[in-house]
């Protein structure tokens, strides 16, 4: 019997105390964390023929690419990262000696920090696996349970605050995007969710898709991850309404 089925049987629908309190283990299963190359060089140098994404250089890894399939564990990489791994800059999911770094990369002010009332998301799957679909829904149920935060999800842009968009855009939808962008209101934010709006992720160079969602539209927040648990989705949508954890707090 899986887990999360015993679980339930045992204890019956408790609800998230995140951000609360430290996401727990049954919430973030090690292989939904973001991997540290232990080693440093070393493990990158080991892993980068273990990686079927690139996501591993002799140089840094790219959490912005990497779709956690644990084949570096070999190679000295362990999947401990922060749940808190969201971030507002791409170049921040790129870890290791050659990756940016300094002042450069202070974050920006969350773009809704101060905004007096809940949010609304409206999600947009731009050509995904359902898979990030199921996590962000995952959201609204009982466990998670994210109007307890006054997070509500929205059929229409033009209701909405948050832009949630999962999957690859395609020539074909890029419009569909673009057009929902421009329909939420001001201010409003756009979260990437999941490697595939941030780099393409397993599909990357396949023909007839583009290479990223910031091609498009702004992107406030990246949520690395394939999938990213919903604490992790929760966090990014937390993070533009400057309600997030400490990143590491947990």
């Amino acid at each position: 019997m899986p887990t999360w089925i015993g679980q339930a049987a045992r204890n019956g629908i408790v609800t998230s105390r995140y951000p609360a309190e430290p996401a727990t283990d049954a919430e973030v299963p090690e292989t939904a964390r973001p991997p540290i190359p232990l080693r440093g060089d070393a493990a990158l140098h080991d892993g980068v023929a273990r990686c079927p994404v690139g996501a591993i250089s002799e140089e840094e890894l790219d959490r912005g690419k990497c779709i956690r399939c644990a084949r570096c564990r070999p190679a000295g990489f362990e999947f401990r990262g922060p749940v808190e791994a969201s971030t507002g800059r791409r170049a921040e999911l790129r870890v290791g000696s050659a990756a940016p770094a300094g002042p450069g990369l202070v974050e920006a002010l969350p773009p809704l920090v101060g905004f007096p009332r809940s949010l609304h998301v409206f999600l947009v799957d731009a050509g995904s696996c359902n898979a990030c679909n199921l996590e962000v829904l995952a959201l609204a149920n009982p466990l998670y349970d994210s109007q307890r935060l006054g997070i509500f999800f929205t059929s229409s842009p033009r209701h909405a605050d948050v832009l949630l968009v999962v999957g690859i855009p395609t020539p074909e939808m890029a419009p569909a995007v673009l057009r929902a962008y421009e329909a939420l209101p001001a201010p409003k934010a756009v979260i990437a969710a999941g490697v595939c709006p941030i780099s393409g992720g397993a599909f990357a160079g396949t023909p007839g898709l583009l290479a990223g969602l910031e091609e498009l539209v702004p992107v406030d927040v990246f949520v690395p991850g394939c999938p990213p648990a919903p604490v992790e989705i929760l966090d990014a949508i937390l993070r533009v309404h400057g309600r997030a954890r400490t990143a590491g707090g947990d």
